[in-house]
């Protein structure tokens, strides 16, 4: 196990010492005592660790997990099974960068086909807390590692929007947990439009197959499109295909179009998985949009 690279969660709660959130522990549920898969929480990242308590009311940030977060519904079996050198991981921290151009647009990308975790699925650029980092410097070198987009601190206005729980796979119908994360979204504003950023997107294509700048109104289609709900989708007259940049082998970018279907698509309950925004995606999109004061939320 690699103990000199990973930021971890911990946790506490009053005035208890900070304790390293264990794999098999919800960290939502460390927070609630009735069941609620969402909570409000404070955080923050002091020496290497990214603590996470209950702060003063109306002052914190959403820490959410998924009604079907496969943590929750682990049996004492279940648990059991988990290779104890996963059971010994903790949990992990990542950022993930919600990138808002001057004209309103958000950058998602799909990550690579041929990625072990969550392959093939759309995200905003982001990835793994390192040693030493801010939440900031973590999420601008990832940034800049899967886009090409260079930014420096001093630029943004950093604004941390929520806190997701994400498990891998994410449903017990896929297998049992092998990775748990705290997923920091962070929200920055850029001057630019999206228009004068694209000449600067060098997605890797190692982590990074496609990208996209969406609108608030497909951004509201996708957050309607609820994963373990089978409610009706806005499309509010989008139109059946999206513009989205494919990265090729060696980097170069093509336009092309998708349909919006894979936007709107939903997790499965079981089976493969398909081509979808994660649902922790949606969940910071959600929050996007009530930043930015979109009616019929």
């Amino acid at each position: 196990m690699d103990k000199v690279r990973r930021i971890l969660v911990y946790v506490c709660k009053e005035r208890a010492a900070p304790q390293r959130a264990q794999f098999v522990q919800s960290v939502t549920g460390h927070f609630t005592d009735s069941g609620e898969d969402e909570v409000e929480v404070s955080c923050t990242l002091e020496k290497n660790q990214f603590i996470l308590y209950k702060g003063d009311r109306g002052r914190g940030v959403p820490l959410k997990r998924p009604a079907f977060c496969p943590i929750t519904h682990l049996s004492a079996t279940d648990a059991a099974a988990i290779p104890l050198d996963i059971q010994q991981r903790g949990v992990d921290v990542g950022v993930a960068i919600l990138l808002q151009t001057a004209n309103q647009r958000v950058l998602l990308t799909r990550r690579a086909k041929e990625l072990r975790i969550s392959p093939n699925v759309w995200v905003p650029p982001g990835g793994h807390v390192e040693l030493d980092e801010t939440l900031l410097g973590a999420g601008l070198r990832e940034l800049h590692e899967e886009t090409g987009l260079k930014l420096e601190p001093e630029q943004v206005s950093p604004t941390v929007l929520g806190l997701w729980e994400s498990v891998f796979p994410p449903m017990l119908s896929r297998g049992l947990p092998q990775r748990h994360h705290v997923v920091v979204y962070m929200l920055l504003h850029s001057s630019l439009t999206h228009l004068q950023l694209q000449p600067s997107l060098r997605p890797s294509p190692a982590e990074v197959s496609a990208c996209l700048w969406a609108d608030s109104r497909l951004v509201r289609a996708i957050v309607s499109a609820v994963d373990g709900d089978d409610a009706s989708v806005q499309l509010d007259d989008l139109p059946s295909s999206i513009s989205v940049s494919q990265v090729s082998a060696d980097g170069v970018l093509t336009e092309s179009s998708m349909p919006l279907a894979v936007f709107t698509s939903r997790a499965p309950a079981s089976g493969p998985d398909v081509e979808r925004v994660s649902t922790g995606t949606k969940f910071a999109l959600e929050l996007w949009l009530r930043s930015l004061d979109v009616p019929d939320l």
